[in-house]
């Protein structure tokens, strides 16, 4: 066979969900052989793209696909100045594409690349959200009525958030006792308002509702969204410690990751960290140190496949399980990277799982099976997922800036979103 050669590489922009995606098509000199890795980054998507376009695909030029390390490490270092998102988002789809084509190549599924079936279906959480905690509690009934066995539960999305005024706040806590929410000046910034110390008081309640009325049949997870102060997160860690939770996740910032040793210190709820790393050494100290349960890893933002699963296999060596981020601004083509790593990952934790509507599996043909609670990936060739350009074309992305980005505590004081 003459040797496999890079020919070109294309940036695809579409939202068949409603959030903007970015999926990469690798090309090459073999007919009707190429590859795809999502480089979703909805908040920079043009910037991605152009990163992409500008930079890989010259990079890329004649490569041999199959040398996905090489390129892995030669890209990475390519712009002098390495990590951050924009850089790691193209790359990474980039990688997974490499990864797609060598499967393609090998007649092989991408897992059993990376060492084989681990398990025989893959276990996933869903997301439950509600204005109190009587409709938390509805809404996960229905998530066991399908089958789910793992539940994250909020109480108005993150920190009581989810209006552009406080109004919807004080209704979620018009059931507490002695939890009454911050006034806000008589001006209000533009932005999405939440209340950290509401919250801090309203999360024991939620949990305390939900084990009594529920019970401990079902895992539940917690999202703090690392929007609160880190002596409050530890006290929360602390107070959710009779909850029995599976994990409770990004408690802090990344800038303040030297406060989970006094947690750990304090509290045995399981930790999961990592959502807004962009460097696999970021996790290093964390899972050394046996700081955290969970490595809660947006893989499109660390590079792709290739430093995934290094940083598993750092974790296997811990005792520290993975738990990939799978949220609605990841193409299905990133969905399914994840679930490759996961099949294979003897430390595998858990997956979190977002609904795809008709437009995504339309578009993505091969989408994941989900049945009960599991996700069962394809056995063909690659990651074992295409793209409909043309269908794809019918989603024109908008290019714009989230409204939840802009988040802001009652007296108007940016915060982290």
């Amino acid at each position: 066979m003459e040797t496999i050669k890079i020919t070109h590489v294309k940036t695809i922009l579409t939202a068949p969900g409603g959030i903007d995606l970015a999926v990469v098509k690798v090309e090459t000199n073999q007919p009707g052989l190429y590859g795809l890795g999502c480089a979703t980054f909805t908040q920079r998507i043009h910037a991605v793209k152009a990163a992409i376009d500008h930079y890989l695909q010259p990079f890329l030029s004649g490569k041999n696909p199959l040398r996905t390390e090489d390129i892995w490490q030669t890209a990475c270092v390519s712009g002098y100045w390495r990590s951050g998102p924009i850089i790691n988002n193209a790359l990474s789809g980039v990688d997974m594409a490499l990864w797609d084509i060598k499967g393609k190549v090998a007649g092989l599924p991408v897992y059993q690349l990376l060492g084989g079936r681990s398990r025989d279906g893959i276990p996933l959480y869903v997301h439950t959200d509600g204005s109190d905690e009587f409709a938390v509690e509805d809404n996960v009934r229905a998530r066991m009525e399908e089958g789910y066995q793992y539940v994250r539960c909020q109480m108005g999305m993150y920190g009581g958030a989810g209006t552009d005024d406080l109004k919807l706040i004080a209704a979620q806590l018009a059931r507490a006792k002695n939890i009454q929410p911050k006034r806000s000046p008589r001006s209000q910034s533009p932005g999405v308002y939440f209340d950290p110390d509401a919250y801090v008081k309203s999360v024991p309640r939620l949990f305390d509702h939900l084990r009594n009325k529920i019970g401990f049949g079902i895992e539940f997870i917690h999202d703090v969204h690392e929007r609160i102060t880190p002596i409050a997160a530890i006290h929360l860690a602390k107070r959710l410690e009779e909850h029995q939770l599976f994990y409770l996740e990004d408690p802090v910032a990344p800038e303040d990751i030297e406060w989970l040793k006094i947690m750990r210190a304090q509290s045995s709820t399981p930790i999961a960290m990592g959502e807004l790393f962009t460097h696999i050494n970021e996790w290093r100290p964390l899972i050394t140190q046996h700081l955290i349960d969970y490595i809660r890893c947006h893989v499109s933002s660390i590079g792709g496949i290739t430093p995934a699963k290094k940083l598993a296999t750092l974790g296997e060596l811990h005792g520290v399980r993975t738990a990939w981020h799978g949220p609605g601004d990841i193409s299905p083509v990133g969905i399914a990277a994840n679930l490759h790593l996961d099949m294979s990952a003897t430390n595998f934790g858990i997956q979190e799982w977002t609904p795809l509507n008709d437009a995504l599996r339309e578009v993505f043909p091969g989408c994941p099976e989900i049945h009960a609670g599991y996700a069962y990936i394809s056995d063909s060739p690659g990651l074992g997922i295409d793209i409909d350009e043309a269908k794809a074309r019918h989603y024109p992305v908008s290019g714009g800036l989230p409204e939840w980005t802009l988040a802001r505590t009652p007296d108007g004081t940016a915060a982290r979103p």
